[in-house]
Formats: structure tokens, C-alpha cells, sequence
């Protein structure tokens, strides 16, 4: 345990904190309250949303002014990420904003032993942890903390730039729609945000529910740690494995009425499968595929693509170990594509009525038994972030909101339809899938 501790000591003291600032917007903009919904409120108790994205680049302090200067231009339509949460007389849970207030929080940083290669390997290390700010930090803490922090690190070869969104604002679509925002303001593509969020929120539900919470005694020590030592890896499947594990879900022709497996569902399922076995789990376990899915186009009437907030749901479906790993792919993907098809509107508002009348507050690990939770997605173009300096070399996720089965799926740094799984497993399971040539897909 000493020996341990030593470790991650030495590793820590590789990033040294050496500053601290805040961005406001850069124009007056006043008092602004907007009412979370119930779309946004079950995600109080999960963690703040991290990303971590590294370039190489040189003129570290040019660049940080460069992106202060392009944040203040950005929040002027993103203000929200500038404010805090709060509570009205009733104890309905908001996003206020005031000009008062501190804005979003910079952090720069030093790491100048660490190189961008080192942070692009495919196995998570405690450096990228220690790039990101806010570990541990839930949402809930927004009352009193800014609702965006961005550590800047300087790296021995470029920059680094972690970001902890507090998800009880904002989903992955509003996320990136923010950061590809800001980027193209830093790059010079525009002056201003070419496409403003809808921030009207209360159109895709307007019902008032009041929430008495309160923060656990210690959030820090229960967060992301479990009884199981937890590994988590970057898998990259390149556009030719893609496309053999979709022809492989599809070898069988479509019954009548049904339609092909997608992507996502040929992927899903290769996942869900091969995790499935490298658990060892035994015919009668139950195993539960869990994804969050964007609803915007599935509510009535739909949303705009650029609604900020979250308008996500989580789609559970169930089967049994032994029926799943004994059957063709077909039939995992079968079972996936009927939840997800079966979620239309009619569904999300028998969930948020249902939830409305006992509310839930979820924890980040409540995806279910033996469960595969995917998060994010390749449709999100992580790699158009370019503030003009290049695209990223690398985009992962932080520490947070990890549990045994989490999946986050990136478009994929080969281009084209590559797509870059990073899956969080218990050691022993991880161990297993990494020898498991059936998943990784070698073409």
C-alpha cells in the first residue's frame, strides 16, 4: 500500500498547477435563470463530464490567450456554462447566470516530462487523470462551483486541454456542439457562433419538479472505485473491422418486417458479446446492454440539433448470458435494435411522467447487472476540433462517471468509419478480452 502511494505521488508531482483565472463573456448580458427539466435533473448525482483532448503545437502561453480571448466570443451565446446552479423559492433546480459571477474556470498547467504519444497509448494512465480537472466533483457541486473548468497543460511536445462539464446541464451533442463552437471562433473560420444553442430548455418538458438533495459526506471517496480493481483501454477498430463485424451481424437476411442492423447495433453487440465472455459469466446471469440515447428527434414535436441541455434517456435491455453468447449475433442485435426502436415518444413521456412522479436521482454505476453502458458517440466529430493549430492527436475521456462495462465510443483517429471504443473493465476481465482475437477483429 506504501508503495503504491509513492507511486501515484510521483506520478501526480509530473502536472504542477500555475494559475488559476475565470472567462466571463464578453459582452453585458445580465440576470438569466433557465429551469432545468427532467431530462437534465437525474444526472445531479452523476459526476462532472470529463474530456481530454492533446495537440502538438508549440507557444504554449500564445495559445492559452488565443483560447481565453476565443471563450470570452463563445460564451456570449453559451453563458450558461459560465454560471452556476441553482434553486428557486420552490426548490426547482435552474442554470443561472449573472454578470457577477466568476465565469468559467481556467486552470494552467505544467507538465513538460510528459509527451503526446505517451498520452495517445491505448491504455489509460494516471497522467491522463491528473490533465483534467474536477475528479470526483458532482454535478451537485455546481451550486457553488463553475459549471465548466478547462486545465490547460503545457506537454513536452504541445498542449493538453481537459474539460469538466457538469453533465446536469449539458449532454455529449451539446458538449461538442460547445467545443467545435469554440474552436472554429479560435481558428478564425468565424467571428461568431455560426450555429447559437436553442436554450429554450422548458419546450421539450416544462414540468416542475422540486428535488431536496444534499451532497454525501465524503463524494470524493465514493466515487469511480468499487470493490474490484478497474482497468480501462482504447480499442481502435479501423473502417475495414467496422465494416466485417456489420457484415457479419447481417450475414443472416432480415426477417420479414425488420429491418438491417446498423452500425451502432453491429458494434453494440460485438461489444456486449465478447465482454460477455471475457466475464466468464455463467448461462443463467443476466446481462444488461444499457446506451444513452439522444431523443431530440424522438420527442413531439422534435428538437433542434442545437438544443443545449441534456435531452438523452437511458434504453436497458436484458437477456441472459448463456442465450446471448449461444446465439448468433443476430439475436443480441436483434434484441438492442427493438429497444431502441421501441423508444419513441410515446415512450420517453411514459418514462419522464413515471419519473416525475418518484424521482430517481441515478448514480453514475446504476446501468444494471453485469451491464454494458455506452456512452458518447462516433457521430460526434471530436476530430474537427481544430482551434488552429491542427486536430487533436487524441480524445479520451476522464476518470469519471467509470464503472465496470462503461463504454465511450470516439470517431476514430484513422478517419473514414474507423471508430475508437474506450471500455472500462474489472482487471481480470480486461485481461481476458485483450486475448480475445475474435474482438479485436484483426483485418
Amino acid at each position: 500500500m506504501a508503495a503504491g502511494a509513492l507511486i501515484k505521488e510521483e506520478e501526480t508531482s509530473k502536472v504542477k498547477i500555475t494559475g488559476k483565472t475565470h472567462v466571463k463573456p464578453g459582452n453585458i448580458i445580465g440576470r438569466k435563470e433557465c429551469q432545468l427539466v427532467t431530462f437534465d435533473l437525474p444526472y445531479l448525482a452523476f459526476y462532472y463530464n470529463q474530456k481530454l483532448l492533446f495537440y502538438k503545437c508549440e507557444g504554449f502561453e500564445e495559445k492559452v490567450e488565443k483560447l481565453k480571448d476565443g471563450m470570452r466570443v463563445v460564451l456570449e451565446e453559451f453563458y450558461q456554462l459560465a454560471g452556476k446552479l441553482g434553486k428557486d423559492e420552490e426548490g426547482v433546480f435552474r442554470a443561472d447566470y449573472d454578470d457577477d459571477m466568476d465565469g468559467v474556470e481556467v486552470l494552467e498547467a505544467v507538465a513538460e516530462e510528459i509527451a503526446v504519444d505517451e498520452l495517445a497509448a491505448d491504455e489509460g494512465t494516471s497522467s491522463l487523470k491528473d490533465l483534467i480537472p474536477y475528479n470526483g466533483v458532482l454535478n451537485l457541486e455546481g451550486l457553488h462551483r463553475p459549471l465548466l473548468s478547462v486545465q490547460l497543460t503545457k506537454l513536452k511536445d504541445g498542449v493538453a486541454m481537459g474539460c469538466a462539464f457538469n453533465h446536469a446541464v449539458l449532454d455529449g451533442t451539446s458538449t461538442w456542439h460547445f467545443m467545435s463552437s469554440w474552436a472554429q471562433i479560435c481558428s478564425g473560420s468565424t467571428n461568431s457562433v455560426a450555429v447559437p444553442p436553442f436554450l429554450e430548455r422548458t419546450k421539450a418538458r416544462n414540468t416542475r419538479v422540486k428535488l431536496d438533495l444534499s451532497l454525501p459526506p465524503n463524494p470524493i471517496a465514493a466515487s469511480n472505485g468499487g470493490a474490484h480493481q478497474l482497468r480501462e483501454k482504447l480499442f481502435r477498430f479501423p473502417e475495414a473491422a467496422i465494416d466485417k463485424i456489420k457484415s457479419n451481424v447481417n450475414s443472416n437476411p432480415p426477417t420479414p418486417g425488420s429491418k438491417p442492423f446498423s452500425t451502432f447495433q453491429s458494434l453494440a453487440v460485438h461489444i456486449w458479446q465478447h465482454v460477455s465472455k471475457a466475464r466468464n459469466l455463467k448461462p443463467e446471469d443476466y446481462t444488461v446492454f444499457t446506451v444513452f440515447a439522444d431523443c431530440r428527434k424522438r420527442v413531439d414535436p422534435p428538437m433542434p440539433e442545437s438544443y443545449f441541455g441534456n435531452l438523452i434517456q437511458a434504453i436497458f435491455t436484458v437477456t441472459a448470458a448463456g442465450l446471448l453468447l449461444a446465439n448468433q449475433l443476430d439475436f443480441g442485435a436483434s434484441v438492442i435494435q427493438k429497444a431502441i426502436e421501441a423508444h419513441d415518444a410515446k415512450a420517453i413521456e411514459e418514462r419522464n411522467k413515471e419519473w416525475e412522479a418518484a424521482p430517481k436521482i441515478f448514480e453514475f454505476k446504476d446501468a444494471g447487472v453485469n451491464c454494458v453502458a455506452v456512452g458518447s458517440s462516433p457521430r460526434f466529430k471530436v476530430y474537427d476540433v481544430d482551434f488552429g493549430w491542427g486536430e487533436p492527436e487524441g480524445v479520451r475521456s476522464g476518470s469519471n462517471n467509470r464503472f465496470d462495462g462503461m463504454v465511450y465510443l470516439y470517431q476514430g483517429k484513422s478517419g473514414g468509419r474507423s471508430i475508437d471504443v474506450e471500455i472500462t473493465l474489472e482487471a481480470g476481465a480486461m485481461e481476458q478480452l485483450e486475448k480475445d482475437e475474435g474482438f479485436l477483429m484483426e483485418v
